[in-house]
């Protein structure tokens, strides 16, 4: 298989873009957990991150909104003790309004997988790139995405982070024209 050259980093790595980078998500939960994990890789690299990946799942409650927008001082003292995840005050606070802002998004009737959906009109954009120099950092729906997040009190949702959510919740097809995978997510169809 010619996968994605960026995903040769080791078999985690391989899994990850083989079974679920670029695959249309649409669980409103599992689109939560995914923001919150591309805003936690900001400034590192996503290995670390999907290397933390279950361990975060297990502290942040299986990033259920509900229990995390609830977090208290001393819940926020214990996860900047764990050397399980990245301990950076900032992204865990982030994490915690971020959740009071999906649950705020919820209480006001709002989808947040249509919410996101939204910036790439409900079906994913299938680009055509030939080598990994012409995929962007960052695209105008993920800047007016950006906008709306911060608008709605996210916070780590710049336009780059963004972008990278796309691609990897497959609102964007991202995987270059040699991989096998662009093929196959480009046949997913929404459920």
């Amino acid at each position: 298989m010619e996968r994605c050259p960026w995903s040769e980093g080791s078999d985690l790595y391989r899994a990850y873009h083989d079974l679920e980078w670029g695959v249309p998500l649409y669980d409103d939960r599992a689109l939560f957990e995914l923001l919150i994990l591309e805003g936690a890789q900001a400034g590192l690299s996503w290995s670390t991150v999907l290397n933390k990946r279950e361990h975060y799942r297990q502290v942040f409650d299986g990033f259920e909104p509900e229990r995390i927008a609830r977090y208290t001082a001393p819940k926020v003292a214990e996860l900047l003790a764990d050397p399980g995840i990245i301990r950076n005050r900032a992204k865990v606070a982030a994490t915690i309004q971020n959740a009071q802002a999906y649950l705020a998004l919820d209480s006001a009737g709002q989808s947040f997988s249509d919410f996101l959906w939204a910036f790439v009109d409900g079906k994913p954009i299938q680009n055509h790139w030939q080598s990994l120099a012409e995929v962007p950092a960052k695209s105008a729906p993920a800047a007016a995405m950006s906008k709306a997040l911060l608008g709605a009190g996210f916070k780590f949702v710049g336009p780059t982070i963004c972008y990278a959510f796309m691609q990897a919740s497959g609102m964007v097809n991202d995987h270059l024209l040699a991989c096998p995978r662009h093929a196959a997510v480009q046949q997913l169809v929404r459920p």
